[in-house]
């Protein structure tokens, strides 16, 4: 199984990003940031596989500043 998990450097834009994509909908989750990414305020959004098109363009619109990037985990 792959989650995918946007990851951001401030804990106040990472929560605000899972409020706005829970308000579309949207079954996201705040979760700790993965010490494999080196990064992060210690909080991030993951985000649900089958949605990762629509949540990629509505973070991108958030205009979010501290936004880092994603990240992969492929659970076995």
């Amino acid at each position: 199984m792959t989650e995918l998990i946007a990851v951001f450097r401030s804990r106040a834009q990472a929560i605000d990003c899972n409020l706005k994509l829970q308000s579309m909908g949207i079954s996201s989750t705040l979760i700790p940031t993965p010490k494999e990414a080196h990064i992060g305020c210690g909080l991030s959004v993951r985000i649900p596989k089958n949605l990762e098109a629509r949540c990629r363009f509505l973070i991108a619109r958030g205009g979010y500043s501290a936004f880092y990037g994603y990240y992969t985990v492929k659970k076995y």
